[in-house]
């Protein structure tokens, strides 16, 4: 806990001062990707949104950050402002797009945050990006990091996918609607839960197909597994993720579970989740590019 209250404190007063650039590059296929950036430092921190979000849900991290770091959040293919006139969607795809965007800053000393669908594609641009990334961190994702997907457990895990894909096309509010209350406790601010629906809802329903779709027959434990970097989470107590289960693959895997915080820590409680930002960003800069690093600081809600 005094490790998660130093970290807060570094956050400093003067956080809304740093200017924020609207940029652009563009992905290896020649895809137009729009990413934020703000503040300078040694060390830079990205943050990629989930599926059919998009780099505002960030704009408290750029804020927060950006006095001490070089911030970034990017918008993926297809969502926010970025082009969608690709074929190939799947996650190495996506992947790409971080890469391009660290590359146009020439970033080489990187902490990747991953919200939802972000995490896996983080995880991927961690793999393009070696040898220049000092850890990856989840947010509300890895529950199943752990899990190699086999088989039948492969086959039920991908005809789940096709069909939530599938709902998408044919009905893009139900299949919003019914995702979003998914995602947020109960109790949630109504208000909140009603805004982030209709900010995804601009995401086309062809890209969500899309994305959704390209997520069938990809295993997201083996590139996980292979990473020489420190691989941390940030979640949400909806869904229960068992940290034990994916440290026996993960070796140093963490995680912090903040209580009564749906798919959208950032959102929903962004002084607390921009503090165990700082403390997992202040444990992971002391390290080297690419060295395994120790469970991080686990700080109790």
């Amino acid at each position: 806990m005094i490790l998660l209250i130093l970290a807060a404190m570094t956050l400093g007063t003067g956080a809304g001062q740093a200017p924020i650039e609207r940029k652009t590059c563009r992905a290896p296929d020649g895809v137009e990707i729009v990413y934020s950036a703000a503040g300078a430092g040694r060390t830079s921190l990205v943050f990629v949104h989930g599926g059919m979000a998009d780099r505002t849900f960030y704009d408290g991290q750029l804020r927060a950050f950006a006095p001490k770091y070089r911030v970034l959040a990017v918008d993926l293919g297809g969502h926010g402002e970025s082009g969608s006139n690709r074929r190939d969607w799947g996650l190495p795809t996506l992947g790409a797009d971080i890469k391009a965007a660290a590359d146009a800053e020439r970033l080489d000393r990187v902490i990747l945050f991953g919200n939802s669908l972000g995490g896996p594609v983080v995880i991927e641009a961690a793999r393009l990006l070696e040898g220049r990334v000092l850890g990856v961190v989840g947010i509300d994702t890895f529950h199943d990091l752990g899990t190699a997907y086999e088989g039948e457990q492969a086959r039920v895990r991908d005809a789940f996918l096709r069909q939530r894909a599938d709902g998408f096309r044919t009905d893009h509010h139900g299949a919003m609607r019914t995702m979003i209350k998914m995602l947020f406790h109960a109790d949630a601010d109504p208000a909140l839960v009603q805004r982030t629906e209709e900010r995804m809802l601009k995401t086309p329903a062809a890209v969500a197909y899309a994305v959704l779709s390209g997520m069938a027959g990809y295993d997201g434990s083996r590139p996980a597994r292979a990473l020489k970097v420190p691989i941390r989470t940030i979640n949400g107590d909806l869904f229960p993720i068992d940290v034990a289960a994916i440290r026996r693959a993960i070796p140093g895997f963490d995680a912090v579970v903040m209580k009564r915080t749906g798919h959208y820590p950032m959102l929903e409680k962004p002084e607390a989740f921009n503090a165990h930002v700082a403390a997992i960003v202040t444990a992971l800069d002391r390290q080297g590019v690419g060295e395994p690093g120790r469970p991080g600081p686990r700080g109790p809600e």
